[in-house]
């Protein structure tokens, strides 16, 4: 229990006084977008089709959003919002599997360093982008190579737009080159990455890209020093603007010559890619990734909603929306693609760096195309900004809620801003060594193994604790107390069955299947894959060792027994506030009946019919949790 409610009208002040609510629900909306919809819209999704047969991974990734990343979806959203707590406190649910909600912390963590990295990498491209000239529009600056060629020519002449096509035809001329690369490639590899030749060598920091993490760190905690206050309010524009900008690059991006054959590339499956368990394996994180299941945070944003918001709708609002901006993103992506491609004669498969280089790659070529090229690239890179910051506040507000939380106190939630400082303070200290020459190597090594198959163990484990050990039953009457209507019959389905086993057979699959990440021709050393391996197992973990704690500190005098207690509802799992807790969660007597008294007549009166129910919840009070905090009451 966290408190009480505030007296009076529920609607236009916070329910849940002493631990807030959204300012109202197109808050808690634009949040959850923003959250979903981050940089990896822009730069995974559109990687992961282009490295995983076009169109055909659309596939995969369809049959998991509908069976996986939408239930899910749903049920952090519905188990946050019943019980107002974050990743940590949800877990009195079945006290032995709180190492679930550890392990979100850690995934968090992990992605909230190196995703302020990327952050940062758009802080610094768009600073740089104050300038008449793109720095990356010609081939004839100290960092580049014999082997540049860029699709503006070669000197700083004024080319028009009108006369691009005649520059390009020369370069039909120098087809027979073995390796050509573009001025944004070599201004990425050479110049803002000063890339190492391997993940060892970690040279020098780079200055400017640390100055922009410190400024990306500031904003993130100025947006949030007021909690989901604050964040709710900054949304309104971040949520939105993006798609101003995807849109105006869309239009210009179709516009262009080759653009069709990117686009093809983009639709066309490569049916026989289908066959490859990376290609379900990538679909299925890009979900978890997207849409954030797993990773904690959706059940912190929706603790701090009101108890009878209607999060089912939510829930497909979101992961529709989320979806559609992906596909949207991929055609901005591959439609410059195609262009590039087209102008310097090769396969659209050639003309692209993997992963993040793609948005500082692709995007800053097709900008300097553009009228007004800085400007354009102004908007672009601050849309990234705002895409990533959107992602950002929630994985800042998931650690901060989660230890709010489990202390408790009323002294640390008066100062919650020295939480949020300190978080963010340790995340800047982290992102450090990803700021140098090797840096890219880490981040991509970060992405690959801490945020990739440890998702996908953390979903199955808590669809199996609450479906099966907390029990179904029991969880579809707690959705209909709070929404007043059960869960559809596909979302039961789903969470019983389909999910759980597609997810376990895609981990099993991509285990047989693994192949070590690469980046260009770059080759991983093996103990750079076991430091990935350690990370990875590093948020899974959690969920045994936790386990065997609880079992050991629990009640009873055999293993059966502990076990048995340790994995019965907490006496406090239930509602947050007094005036919800209805049904199997209402207390007898006088709201304002001591916690104590209340312990001892449920021991007296209820010894029976908890043991007739023991796979139900039984009753439940409020009162005291492990967090040493004694709630009011009164309602």
């Amino acid at each position: 229990a966290i408190g009480s409610a505030v007296p009076g009208e529920p609607v236009k002040k916070d329910e849940n006084s002493r631990r807030g609510n959204w300012g109202n629900q197109i808050e808690f909306v634009l949040t959850s977008v923003g959250y979903a919809v981050g940089l990896g819209n822009v730069w995974r999704f559109p990687y992961l089709c282009y490295r995983n047969g076009g169109g055909a991974f659309m596939f995969p990734y369809f049959i998991m959003l509908v069976f996986c990343g939408i239930p899910l979806f749903f049920l952090e959203l519905s188990f946050g919002q019943f019980t107002s707590l974050g990743c940590l406190g949800v877990w009195k649910v079945s006290p032995m599997f709180k190492g679930v909600g550890y392990g979100m912390m850690v995934v968090s963590t992990y992605i909230g360093i190196y995703y302020n990295v990327v952050i940062c990498i758009a802080f610094y491209y768009f600073f740089m982008s104050m300038t008449n000239l793109l720095p990356w529009t010609y081939c004839n600056n100290p960092w580049n190579t014999p082997d540049c060629t860029g699709v503006l020519g070669t000197s700083r002449a004024n080319t028009t737009f009108a006369n691009v096509s005649a520059v390009m035809s020369g370069l039909t001329e120098i087809v027979n080159r073995t390796k050509r690369t573009s001025p944004s490639e070599e201004y990425w590899r050479n110049y803002v990455l000063n890339i190492s030749d391997g993940i060892g060598n970690f040279g020098e920091v780079r200055l400017p890209i640390l100055g922009c993490l410190a400024v990306s760190w500031v904003v993130v905690f100025l947006c949030l020093i007021r909690g989901v206050k604050s964040s709710g309010k900054v949304v309104y524009f971040t949520a939105t603007f993006p798609y101003v900008v995807l849109t105006i690059l869309f239009i210009r991006g179709i516009t262009l010559e080759g653009a069709v054959s990117g686009i093809k590339y983009y639709l066309t499956p490569q049916w026989e890619k289908i066959l490859d368990a990376k290609v379900w394996g990538d679909a299925a994180s890009q979900i978890f990734y997207s849409l954030g299941c797993a990773w904690g945070g959706l059940i912190t944003m929706a603790s701090y909603n009101k108890f009878h918001n209607n999060c089912f709708r939510d829930s497909i609002i979101i992961s529709v929306t989320n979806c559609g901006t992906s596909v949207y993103a991929g055609f901005v992506i591959f439609s410059i693609l195609g262009f590039m491609a087209h102008h310097l004669g090769v396969d659209v498969s050639e003309v692209a760096d993997h992963g993040p280089g793609l948005a500082f790659v692709a995007y800053p070529e097709a900008l300097t195309l553009l009228p007004i090229s800085p400007l354009w690239s102004l908007l672009f890179f601050f849309m990234l900004i705002l895409l990533g910051l959107g992602t950002q506040f929630c994985l800042l507000e998931t650690l901060v809620t989660a230890v709010v939380d489990e202390i408790g106190t009323d002294w640390i939630i008066k100062n919650k801003t020295y939480v949020t400082l300190g978080v963010a303070i340790i995340g800047f200290l982290l992102g450090v060594p990803l700021t140098t020459q090797a840096g890219i190597y880490w981040l991509l090594l970060m992405d690959n193994y801490a945020a990739s198959f440890s998702l996908v163990v953390i979903s199955c484990i808590m669809c199996i604790c609450i479906m099966y050990v907390y029990g179904h039953k029991n969880y579809f009457k707690d959705v209909e107390m709070m929404l007043g209507f059960p869960p559809p019959i596909f979302f039961r389905i789903c969470w019983r069955f389909v999910s759980p086993f597609i997810i376990t057979f895609i981990l099993i699959f991509t285990v047989i299947q693994y192949k070590p990440i690469t980046y260009n021709d770059y080759v991983y050393p093996s103990w750079s894959l076991v430091i990935g391996f350690a990370m990875a197992l590093s948020s899974v973990i959690c969920i045994p060792i936790y386990a065997l704690f609880k079992i050991a500190v629990s009640e009873g005098s055999t293993f059966l027994e502990r076990l048995k207690n340790s994995v019965k509802p907490d006496p406090d799992w239930g509602p947050a506030l007094q005036e919800h807790r209805k049904g199997r969660y209402a207390t007898t007597g006088p709201e304002s009946v001591e916690v104590c008294p209340l312990k001892e007549d449920l021991k007296d009166e209820g010894k029976e019919k908890l043991k007739e129910t023991e796979d139900e919840i039984g009753l439940t009070i409020p009162g005291s949790n492990g967090s040493t905090l004694n709630p009011s009451p009164s309602a």
